[in-house]
């Protein structure tokens, strides 16, 4: 290998992990944001951070199209990457612009997807070695997501929906759709009702791979 694949290689790792530290960052501040905060408006330190970490988002997406070799690869991505990076929150806020609070909420929780996305080196890395790698990709892949959906309908039905009295309802309600088992908390907004169709949707596309997955390693075993 080269000298110059060596620097290129460092360079794109680098950017990858300073990405990937700052979606664990972020998402770490949300769920304190969401468990403690005020569910009507964001914290101000929140907002801040917030912006931070996006223009890490932001400047490390630049950086990654700047380089010819990922850009051929990974274009659309980063620009996808770079305009969900974007601190829409913050700007909607020095600009004055008042939108209903759902509205409000979705917005910010726009950086939340950029975080899962840069989550997606860890799975990459991981499904690029063995077959006991993939299926910590799978195992990582659901946790994630049903960790954000319980956040995301905890912070719309909390105040709003009697059933639900804490976060932990509201991980347990994720884990029970998610595995296709259903839970007496039933979703009264929008938002709620969204994430109660997609759970149950990539619990039936994830949970086949885990079947797959066990029968093959007995019949390797067995082999």
């Amino acid at each position: 290998m080269s000298r110059l694949d060596e620097r290129l290689g460092f360079t794109v790792n680098l950017l990858n992990t300073v990405s990937l530290v700052a979606s664990v960052i972020l998402l770490a501040a949300i769920s304190l944001e969401v468990r403690q905060g005020d569910h009507s408006a964001f914290s101000v330190w929140y907002k801040r951070l917030q912006f931070l970490v996006c223009i890490v988002f932001f400047l490390t997406a630049v950086l990654r199209l700047c380089i010819p070799e990922v850009r051929r690869r990974y274009m659309w991505r980063d620009i996808i990457f770079a305009i969900g990076s974007i601190p829409y929150i913050n700007i909607l806020e020095w600009t004055g612009i008042i939108l209903p609070r759902e509205a409000m909420r979705i917005i910010a929780f726009t950086p939340i997807l950029i975080s899962i996305m840069a989550t997606t080196i860890i799975i990459e890395w991981l499904i690029e070695g063995r077959t006991r790698r993939l299926m910590a990709a799978y195992i990582l892949t659901v946790l994630l997501f049903t960790y954000i959906s319980a956040l995301v309908f905890y912070d719309y039905e909390i105040g709003i929906n009697a059933s639900l009295h804490t976060f932990g309802d509201a991980l347990w309600w994720a884990w029970m759709n998610v595995t296709t088992v259903g839970a007496p908390i039933f979703p009264v907004t929008t938002i709620g009702k969204i994430v109660c169709v997609l759970l149950p949707v990539v619990g039936m596309m994830f949970f086949p791979i885990f079947t797959v997955y066990v029968s093959n390693y007995y019949d390797r075993r067995r082999e």
